[in-house]
């Protein structure tokens, strides 16, 4: 018997509110889950089953997170390091890609560059970090430097890699109808390493702000990095957990960006 667009109508909109409601539903957990993690931490405190002098207490985080968003301070430390992280990302990110998409191009200086590039991902680029600080100084360049360091060679492997896993029968197709290796590149090569690029972003965003905050632990005079190192020194532990927090609410914030832009280019 044939469907009526009445009798499908109903099913649609029962698809339609299930995804929302199933988003309502996740979201709560995740606001159970923190909200019963910050009341097990202030019971323990209050009932001095953990010493707040070691610990903190959400209740003086919360107290201190007030104080400072009314100053100003935070969100002034925290901006700066966001703008040390996306531009890191950014210039680390495209540098990286268009390294590794033109790898590619020439298998002889790829076979040449390879090793150096192993040994170069092989030392912990928060080595490098004393050096950057030293070449470009204690500044803003310093902490992008250190951001677009760890991010351009993640770049690099993931996107070159990325070249090798593409169909060679495509490739082989293009070469029996005489096309030159350059349009090979810009009509297969680049386009098959598009969902490569993607699978960096998220990766490197979380590269980006471990660089600028290195950098601003190492020298700086602000910062979220430099704001918790102070505060830590002065063992102001509730500034420490304000910071903390600070840092992971940045984070969730260029984590859904990256996600939105994902979802721009999925095939």
């Amino acid at each position: 018997m044939a469907h009526t667009p009445s009798s499908t109508a109903p099913a649609g909109r029962t698809g339609a509110a299930t995804a929302p409601s199933s988003r309502y539903t996740i979201l709560g957990y995740q606001f159970a889950c923190v909200a019963g993690l910050f009341a097990l931490w202030e019971l323990a405190i209050r009932s001095g089953f953990a010493p707040v002098y070691l610990y903190g207490q959400p209740s003086g985080v919360f107290t201190k997170a007030v104080q400072l968003l009314t100053e100003g301070d935070l969100l002034t430390h925290l901006g700066i390091t966001a703008f040390e992280a996306i531009t890191g990302f950014v210039l680390g990110t495209t540098l990286g890609s268009l390294v590794g998409l033109s790898l590619w191009l020439s298998d002889t200086v790829a076979k040449t560059l390879r090793p150096i590039i192993v040994a170069i991902n092989g030392v912990p680029k928060i080595a490098l970090a004393p050096l950057i600080i030293v070449w470009f100084g204690v500044g803003l360049g310093a902490k992008v430097a250190i951001a677009t360091s760890l991010t351009f060679i993640v770049a690099l492997i993931t996107v070159y890699q990325g070249t090798q896993e593409i169909d060679f029968d495509l490739v082989r197709m293009m070469r029996s109808l005489g096309a030159k290796r350059s349009m090979i590149w810009r009509k297969v090569i680049v386009p098959g390493s598009v969902p490569w690029i993607m699978s960096t972003l998220r990766l490197n965003i979380g590269f980006a702000m471990i660089g600028a905050v290195v950098g601003e632990y190492i020298s700086a005079k602000q910062g979220i990095g430099f704001f918790i190192y102070n505060a830590g020194a002065l063992y102001d532990l509730n500034a420490v957990y304000v910071g903390i927090f600070g840092l992971m609410a940045l984070a969730l914030v260029l984590d859904y960006i990256v996600v939105k832009i994902e979802a721009k280019f999925k095939w």
